[in-house]
This record gives C-alpha cells, sequence and structure tokens, in this order.
C-alpha cells in the first residue's frame, strides 16, 4: 500500500461492502431477513467494522439491504483515516477474517466461516484498484450518501448499546410527566377543552341525540350526584314515559343541573358519555 494520507480536515465518503458465505449451511443475507438471525449479523459485522477501521468512531452503517445473493452494508466514513485503515485491513484479507471469527463465534458454527466480498464506490469496483489507495479514497470520497440512516439500523444500534451496557448498567428510562391540567380544563381524546357549566344548549343536543341511552348515562352520573341515585332514574322515566325520550333525557340533565348547581360542568357529562362509550355524542357536544 501506499504512504500514509495526511488528513486533510472534513471528509466524508461512501462505500458498499458486499458480503456472502461460501458455507452452504450459512446463507448471511437469509439470516439477517430472519428476525432473530437480524441482530446477530448485524453486531457480526459491527465488530467486523470495529475491527478494520480502527474502533466505533469515523464511519456509521447506514443501511444493510438485499443484494442477492449477498448482504450489502452501505457505510459512509466521516474520518479519512478510519477508510483509509478499512481500505487496508479489506486489501490484506483482515475484514474477511476478522467476519469469519465473529460470526463463528456468535453463530455457534463447528467450521470456519469461508466469505466472499466485494467492495464498491457508486460505479467502481475498488477490489481491482486496492494497490492504488489514493484512488480508492478519492472515488469514496465523490460516492457522497445519498440517504440518512436507515430507522432499522437506528434500533440495532440501540439493542447493541443496550447489550454492551448489561442489566446492571442500564442507563434508567426517563419518563416526562406532562403538566397538570389547570383546575378550569379537561382532556378528551388527548385534547384539552376548557370546563364549564352546562348550557341550554348542551342539554338541547344531548336530548336531541342519546335516545334510550339516557338511562346509563344517568346512571353513570348518578355515582356521584346523589339526585340521581337509586330509583331516581326509573322514576323519571316512568314520570315522562308519555313525552317521549326526547324530555325524558331533558329532565334527566335539568334535575342534574338543579341538584349540582354550579358544579354540574361539561366534563362530568363528557367523563359519562365517554363511561357508556357515547364519544360521537360527546363529540357533538363538544362540536368536534
Amino acid at each position: 500500500m501506499a504512504d500514509k494520507v495526511v488528513d486533510r480536515g472534513p471528509w466524508t465518503g461512501c462505500a458498499v461492502l458486499f458480503l456472502q458465505s461460501l458455507c452452504p449451511n450459512v446463507n448471511l443475507l437469509s439470516l439477517f431477513k430472519e428476525q432473530g438471525g437480524k441482530f446477530i449479523i448485524f453486531k457480526v459485522i459491527k465488530l467486523t467494522l470495529t475491527d478494520s477501521a480502527g474502533g466505533l468512531r469515523g464511519y456509521e452503517i447506514l443501511k444493510v439491504h438485499d443484494a442477492d445473493p449477498f448482504l450489502g452494508v452501505e457505510l459512509k466514513f466521516v474520518d479519512v483515516a478510519a477508510c483509509q485503515q478499512f481500505l487496508e485491513s479489506y486489501s490484506s484479507g483482515a475484514v474477511s477474517q476478522s467476519l469469519s471469527q465473529h460470526a463463528c463465534r456468535l453463530l455457534s458454527l463447528s467450521q470456519e466461516l469461508k466469505v466472499e466480498t466485494k467492495l464498491k464506490a457508486s460505479t467502481h469496483n475498488l477490489d481491482q484498484d486496492l494497490d492504488e489507495l489514493e484512488l480508492c479514497l478519492e472515488r469514496i470520497h465523490l460516492s457522497q450518501p445519498e440517504r440518512l440512516r436507515d430507522e432499522e439500523i437506528d434500533h440495532l444500534e440501540q439493542q447493541l448499546r443496550r447489550q454492551a451496557l448489561g442489566p446492571a448498567q442500564q442507563l434508567p428510562i426517563i419518563v416526562q410527566e406532562e403538566p397538570p391540567l389547570p383546575s378550569n380544563c379537561f382532556k378528551f381524546q388527548n385534547k384539552v377543552f376548557e370546563d364549564r357549566m352546562l348550557t341550554a344548549a348542551d342539554v338541547q343536543s344531548f336530548s336531541n341525540a342519546v335516545g334510550r341511552q339516557w338511562k346509563h348515562v344517568g346512571r353513570a352520573l348518578g355515582k356521584s350526584c346523589c339526585a340521581l341515585k337509586g330509583q331516581a332514574i326509573d322514576n323519571l322515566a316512568y314520570e315522562y314515559e308519555r313525552e317521549g325520550l326526547y324530555e325524558q333525557a331533558y329532565q334527566l340533565l335539568s334535575r342534574f343541573i338543579q341538584a349540582e348547581g354550579r358544579a354540574a360542568k361539561l366534563s362530568r357529562l363528557i367523563k359519562a358519555l365517554e363511561d357508556c362509550k357515547l364519544t360521537s355524542l360527546a363529540e357533538n357536544i363538544l362540536d368536534i
């Protein structure tokens, strides 16, 4: 290989490493597609790159994809020294050797895993130019990444970090508590509404739409309203049976407002409607 390249400041480039097992009973691509094997294969790749690029810095995995029969590993280098070290390791066969060792250990293989590798930068096959370090670095530098890191890779990286920390050292999960609601507000379907006393319009909307369910709503309200406990609901039904469902529902809320006064709030009616699974009626009253 040529002399060491001097670090020339900010530097990025992209290359794709293609991997294929030559053992008939081990298929890297198929293993990565399986839920159980995906993390193991990713860990093999990550450990191999850590060995060959001089640590965890200087590069990142953007995507691992299907390049049948190969498994394609798209790499972004952010440091020329790391890229150069990787190229030197790849040229000497150290990348293949490291990959084989980690795969044998993590996959519990009884024999050495032989792999075929290819390295490309854009349309250039770098395997043909490995004796020209500067040319390979230039082609990787000119092949700028076209994508951000894949979401799947983010999840695999997080899983790897959790495993590295171990159960005793894992960082605590910080749950950010929501600020308490003001006393004059309530929540419905994750939206905040200003609470207020029930109006004539609320009573009318409720009475028009609740139908035969008014008794269920009455019993839900009765959990916190003494005037609607016991036989009160059945008495209302009997008293206003001739006037029909609208009047029965109307008298229910009228009784509630009369008994509770300023405490006859919109939030209490909406909660009763939720308890009775009448969310569409609640939405109608809230004008959602």
